[in-house]
């Protein structure tokens, strides 16, 4: 549905159609920039960790082919969010979409929330995507591996049923399994929060690239927020000022390292529930402030 087809209802302040119908044509918009190009990028990578790094041994294989998977859908998932979200106010003002949409009635809000719903969405699906490239190309490998392990064991004399029984687990503990749909969801998650954030800038950036840059400089602060925090409570015995500062800096600047289940997860931790539950959590808190604060400064922006 394109933007100027939006469901006209002056009833109803509040409309999850019209939000929707938004995020649809802001995922629309976005797939005619031909984004989905990455994947081939994305194929290339995998088949490179997974079929050419084979002298290595099976542990390190694996792990080299998550981490090169887990790279590659981070990369793409933050430049999605923060460029994908940092063109489309400047684009629609430019195209005079903007005018039409707000005249529906569409309050400012429910614009808003549609255009970040609709970067979410193109996020949501592209880490789809690559989630089942990599789940099918590490499944692939994992059995060719377990295969040519038990091989190696029956031509050794060594295999055993207890033999086969540990190699098969020190293979599948490498392999496919629901941990890496968590790490998966946490690199969503992130890259919610900084697209969230990019809305906030685009509100009342003077330009696109000011808001990319601001955005990938976000992304850098908030990696390393817990040093911000150490620096500027240094020296600060007050309890009641720590906590303001800290709040403020959480506030400013994301803590992105809140959402790293990667790194575990590549060395086989299991991630449990309390704390996928946690970071959704918390992932929802900054929406909610980012978009509040984008629709404070946006409500009152002359077009």
């Amino acid at each position: 549905m394109d933007a100027q087809t939006l469901p006209n209802n002056p009833h109803r302040k509040f409309s999850p159609g019209r939000i929707w119908a938004l995020a649809t044509s802001t995922l629309t918009q976005l797939v005619r920039m031909k984004v989905f190009y990455f994947l081939l990028i994305f194929i290339a990578l995998l088949f490179v960790a997974g079929f050419l790094f084979i002298s290595l041994s099976f542990e390190q294989e694996l792990k080299l082919l998550k981490d090169i998977a887990f790279g590659a859908m981070s990369l793409f998932s933050i430049i999605f969010a923060i460029v994908g979200t940092a063109i489309l106010i400047p684009r629609d003002v430019e195209d005079r979409t903007l005018y039409t949409i707000l005249s529906k009635p569409v309050p400012r809000l429910e614009y808003l929330i549609g255009k970040l719903f609709g970067v979410l969405l193109l996020v949501a699906i592209s880490l789809i995507a690559m989630d089942l490239i990599f789940s099918a190309i590490l499944y692939l490998r994992q059995n060719v591996i377990l295969t040519e392990q038990i091989a190696l064991l029956e031509s050794e004399g060594n295999a055993t049923p207890e033999n086969i029984a540990d190699v098969t687990n020190l293979v599948n503990a490498q392999g496919v399994n629901w941990d890496l749909q968590a790490a998966v969801f946490s690199i969503f998650l992130k890259a919610a929060v900084l697209a969230s954030f990019s809305m906030l800038l685009s509100t009342f950036a003077t330009s696109t690239m000011f808001t990319i840059v601001v955005g990938f400089a976000i992304f850098f602060i908030g990696h390393g927020q817990s040093l911000a925090r150490d620096y500027f409570l240094g020296g600060i015995e007050v309890e009641a000022i720590q906590k303001l500062i800290t709040v403020t800096l959480v506030v400013l600047f994301p803590d992105l390292q809140l959402f790293n289940l990667v790194d575990g997860v590549v060395s086989g931790e299991s991630v449990p529930v309390s704390l996928l539950l946690k970071i959704t959590g918390i992932a929802t808190l900054y929406l909610v402030i980012y978009n509040l604060a984008a629709y404070l400064v946006f409500s009152e922006k002359e077009l």
